[in-house]
């Protein structure tokens, strides 16, 4: 995969041109983008088209799927039919729901990825167990998850990078695992926890590297991105002659 390939630009915006505009600027330089609560809501779901039409290849609905298991089911198949390359859901869904949405899937002409969402990396260790009532930390909560996710015959997880290692040791490699949370250095943490940089998610064993503001609101996204690039080919060199 070039590393261009593994960087997957958030959309995060209700503004529907401003989404499109950001596609026809940045999809020669990544590999997709994710469509997430915000913007859908505010475009509706015609926005998928909108998007296509600008020029992303590979659109990834960030829609958060945590419903009973029919529900999901259903969800999918609708999903499937508007061409989304990759949706995700909360792997806390537990597994009967999960293995709904793969079956759901296989079903389609076209299948998604099915991505499981393990630990938001806006939650800390301690806002686990104080607030969500989880006795494991955040890692172990992340490696829990991910294995209940690839035996549902999910494709792979999104986790935080501070944990990708963790999730690659336990699940081996062909599981995908899609980093969120990522920052360059110096820009603001915004309301992310657990953040790393795309170097550090690529050599932590993370396959896709999901960058928002960090690109978005600079005043030149291209030259942003071009350093995103040139940090994962950097980092793909130096494993290249270990």
């Amino acid at each position: 995969m070039q590393a261009r390939e593994r960087i997957l630009i958030a959309l995060d915006t209700s503004d529907a041109e401003q989404a499109a505009q950001w596609v026809k600027l940045l999809s020669p330089y990544v590999g997709g983008f994710k469509v997430g609560l915000e913007l859908v809501h505010a475009a509706g779901f015609g926005i998928f088209d909108r998007l296509h039409e600008a020029g992303a290849s590979r659109l990834f609905y960030d829609a958060k799927l945590h419903d009973i298991p029919n529900t999901v089911a259903r969800a999918v198949r609708a999903i499937a039919r508007m061409g989304v390359w990759m949706v995700n859901m909360h792997a806390s869904g537990g597994r009967a729901m999960m293995e709904a949405a793969v079956e759901a899937a296989r079903s389609a002409s076209e299948p998604p990825l099915l991505i499981a969402v393990t630990v938001l990396t806006s939650l800390s260790s301690q806002e686990l167990r104080e607030q969500v009532g989880t006795r494991r930390g955040a890692s172990n909560q992340v490696v829990h998850l991910a294995l209940l996710a690839k035996e549902s015959g999910m494709d792979g997880v999104v986790a935080s990078a501070q944990e990708a290692r963790a999730l690659r040791k336990s699940l081996g490699e062909g599981f995908l695992i899609v980093t969120p949370g990522i920052r360059l250095i110096g820009d603001s943490a915004g309301d992310q926890r657990r953040i790393t940089t795309p170097s550090e998610a690529v050599r932590a064993g993370a396959d896709y590297v999901v960058v928002g503001r960090s690109v978005t609101a600079d005043a030149d996204p291209v030259r942003k991105v071009l350093r995103v690039v040139e940090e994962i080919e950097a980092v793909e060199t130096v494993s290249e002659h270990l």
